[in-house]
């Protein structure tokens, strides 16, 4: 895709194969025959220190635009150091394009800044010590192992053609622990339920030791048990770690009830921003979201349920 080559291409050149090339066309590829190119695509690393600037993300007047369709409009976003925002909204309402935009992937204008350093400003060693990223649909190599995999969250540590360090493996095994899933270690990754998965996904980002995480939809593709679970995980990080998470979700409830803040984005713009109670109402969630709920005020956060239609229910009460 575009994103991919503007953002990674020329990074590294290889001679002989491309693990570009063959992504593409869909050809198997191995991260051992393109472990210089892991560095970049598979992982980011530690963050620097700058005060109390550390692991902030701000964007302001951000604009996001493809082919001259307008995406992102004139958006202001603060995540404070150590916090967890939510963003929510409609589908086409811009949520993936933020987080593309944060991440460097995408072309944007306005402000973009990162532990108070400006994206367009960072190389892209520097903006990846900074933010880990779990996305919607992970890019995993065929055939390969999941301590393998897990063990590319360190690679940002390691000067070319280096083996990981004894430090570098207890903290991926440390990491999985942690996250319940060492009996997996030797298991491949393509052979794993999606539950498993998505918990290797984020022990790869968590094993990065980086202060911000990103997510994009990243229980999607999750049962309700296996959402809980993994959410619940990122709380204790969050908590834990003092990680700095920025989080889409389309679950309304899971929103509310995880993090500390929610942000409704609706056409390109964020419309409503505050706790959970704040945002997620009835009457907001209504307005834009063009559909009937009903809110419930529960001491774990609002709980968002469909209204029904009265008389389907009569007729098939009636039955």
């Amino acid at each position: 895709s575009s994103s991919f080559s503007s953002f990674w291409g020329g990074i590294f050149s290889f001679d002989g194969p491309s693990f570009k090339n063959d992504f593409a066309a869909g050809r198997n590829t191995h991260w051992r025959s393109y472990r210089l190119f892991g560095r970049t695509f598979f992982c980011y690393g530690f963050a620097d220190h700058k005060g109390h600037k550390m692991n902030s993300i701000y964007c302001q007047n951000l604009k996001v635009a493809y082919n001259g369709n307008s995406v992102i409009n004139d958006l202001d976003l603060k995540v404070s150091s150590g916090t967890w925002t939510t963003v929510i909204g409609p589908n086409g309402a811009g949520k993936s394009s933020l987080m593309h935009a944060i991440l460097g992937l995408v072309p944007s204008k306005g402000s973009i800044q990162i532990s108070g350093d400006e994206v367009s400003d960072l190389s892209l060693p520097n903006l990846a010590k900074k933010v880990a990223f779990v996305p919607q649909e992970p890019v995993i190599p065929d055939g390969m192992k999941v301590f393998d995999y897990v063990l590319l969250g360190r690679i940002h540590n390691l000067g070319f053609f280096a083996a990981e360090s004894s430090l570098d493996i207890d903290i991926a095994e440390d990491i999985l622990k942690k996250l319940d899933a060492y009996h997996l270690i030797d298991r491949i990754v393509d052979t794993l339920s999606g539950g498993e998965r998505q918990r290797i996904v984020l022990a790869r980002a968590l094993t990065q030791k980086s202060p911000i995480l990103i997510l994009d939809e990243p229980t999607t593709a999750l049962d309700i048990s296996h959402q809980h679970e993994f959410l619940n995980l990122i709380d204790e990080f969050c908590i834990k770690e003092n990680l700095t998470v920025l989080a889409v979700m389309h679950d309304l409830t899971s929103a509310g009830r995880y993090g500390d803040r929610v942000a409704l984005l609706s056409e390109g713009r964020i419309e409503v921003e505050g706790v959970a109670e704040e945002v997620i109402t009835s009457e907001i969630i209504n307005k834009y979201f063009n559909t009937e709920v009903r809110v419930i005020n529960d001491e774990g956060g609002p709980v968002v349920v469909p209204s029904t239609n009265p008389h389907l229910r009569r007729r098939n009460n009636g039955k």
